[in-house]
């Protein structure tokens, strides 16, 4: 791994951000703009890989799939903008810039995330493995547990959890912006099934792990990244204290389904 490419993601994820701040001041009309952005934060994030990694593969929301990923040692998996529904709402500050670089591993063959930033421009701050900070929150459980869930599309097994376990259920946008809640402290857990994509949570879960968070998939199981089908099931990323508690509850909830 190169020295600054936690540097790097931060640096596009931060950039690319103030652009979006930029051409959403100029206000317009929701549709528009929420395209605009998507396209504009991808064009120049893959110019800026062009130009300053011009041998790592790109893997973005905005582009078409190149196989060729699957054999690279370094790929870069962006989202340009997550969250571009609430981009579009004005006065919205749940929407995202998501930058993760996954590489291959050399012991194995396998490969994992090495670095990564989440941008929220709105908020006025980036996470990044650059400057990974300590997660906030008691070690302890909380009452009620705080789980953050899709505004758009909550799935209904997390509030079969949250009636097993008197949960309170905060709704948000940006999946970054969600794990973003769970390293402040705002709420103790994000928890989503139905199925997102690889760009979704690349740089979330990066930032989430430098945090000490836990971060896996909904039955324990470890979260892959690059692979051949870019849907993801599902998530958990939550204080570790807490993990054994939730996974449980997801197990008894889905089963029971």
């Amino acid at each position: 791994m190169r020295d600054d490419d936690h540097l790097l993601a931060r640096d596009l994820a931060e950039r690319a951000g103030q652009r979006l701040l930029e051409l959403r001041a100029g206000g317009g009309e929701s549709d528009v703009l929420r395209k605009a952005g998507d396209r504009q934060s991808h064009e120049w994030l893959i110019a800026q890989f062009a130009e300053l990694r011009p041998d790592d593969l790109v893997l973005s929301e905005e582009a078409a799939d190149n196989s060729a990923r699957l054999a690279a040692e370094r790929v870069w998996i962006v989202d340009p903008l997550d969250g571009t529904r609430e981009f579009g709402e004005p006065g919205r500050t749940d929407w995202a810039v998501h930058v993760a670089l996954w590489e291959k591993s050399a012991a194995n063959g396998a490969g994992d995330l090495t670095a990564g930033a989440v941008a929220l421009p709105a908020q006025g701050r980036v996470l990044s493995t650059a400057e990974p900070v300590q997660a906030a929150g008691e070690d302890g459980a909380a009452a009620p547990v705080r789980i953050v869930v899709s505004r758009s599309r909550p799935p209904a097994f997390v509030q079969n959890i949250s009636d097993l376990i008197g949960a309170k259920l905060v709704p948000l946008g940006s999946a970054g912006a969600k794990v973003a809640a769970v390293v402040s402290g705002e709420v103790d857990a994000y928890i989503h099934g139905g199925g997102f994509y690889e760009w979704d949570t690349a740089a979330p879960v990066a930032v989430a792990r430098a945090a000490g968070l836990h971060a896996s998939r909904i039955d324990g199981s470890a979260l892959a990244y690059n692979q051949a089908e870019l849907l993801m099931p599902d998530i958990l990323v939550c204080r570790p204290a807490l993990a054994g508690s939730l996974l449980r509850a997801i197990r008894e909830v889905t089963n029971a389904s």
